[in-house]
């Protein structure tokens, strides 16, 4: 039995004792002879956009990383010569250069989720909507119905919780209720983000230096 030589190319394809294949979805090798050229001509592009794509995300991978790096730097600088921090709340913090029309801004990003007091705080809330008259406050019916109602993920929605919770209404229920959702919340891990921002002039607005290629 011969033995059987395999060549493998970037393109895709499979030379197996001199003939070129491709494989398919299912994995079986298709001779390119046999392929439409409309086929393998979307192949080709195919190719050519994620090789790019792949560049481009290993790229912003390196700068990320320069950045939390060049950040670190600056900022174990300043503690060792003025024995001070750069920092905000909870991490957040702003550089800017000496002109004042450049920034970069790191962000800290908490994720919220709700413990079991979230289900008293319903139950409080409910009474409160169900001794009220039906014509009153439909509005804030509105918010606790979006609120308590789950998404596809079987999530809450956080923003109209939140909403409800700058509410100011005289109730002691609703006030326990209020009480409730915030001994529910608990931050479950968090994000640190990186923006660039410049601008013109002194007067003018910020602009973000778009890295995210949906807005690009």
């Amino acid at each position: 039995m011969d033995a059987v030589i395999l060549e493998e190319r970037p393109s895709g394809e499979v030379v197996v004792n001199g003939k070129t294949y491709m494989p398919d979805a299912k994995g079986n090798l298709v001779p390119v002879e046999t392929i439409k050229a409309a086929h393998r001509l979307e192949d080709e592009t195919v190719r050519k956009v994620i090789g790019y794509a792949a560049e481009l995300s290993a790229q912003i991978a390196r700068f990320k990383a320069h950045t939390f790096d060049d950040l670190s730097a600056f900022e174990a600088l300043l503690a060792q010569e003025y024995e001070a921090a750069k920092g905000g709340r909870k991490g957040n913090k702003t550089f800017m250069t000496f002109d004042g029309l450049m920034k970069v801004q790191v962000q800290v990003q908490d994720t919220i989720d709700f413990g079991p007091q979230l289900q008293t705080a319903k139950a409080l809330i409910d009474e409160c909507l169900n001794e009220w008259s039906a014509d009153s406050r439909p509005e804030i019916r509105a918010i606790v119905t979006r609120a308590f109602n789950t998404d596809k993920e079987g999530q809450i929605n956080r923003a109209e919780i939140f909403m409800l919770l700058r509410l100011e209404i005289e109730d002691e229920r609703w006030g326990r209720a209020m009480e409730a959702i915030r001994a529910a919340m608990r931050v479950v891990g968090s994000k640190t983000y990186v923006r660039c921002y410049r601008r013109p002039a002194i007067d003018a607005a910020w602009e973000a230096i778009t890295i995210d290629l949906a807005k690009a």
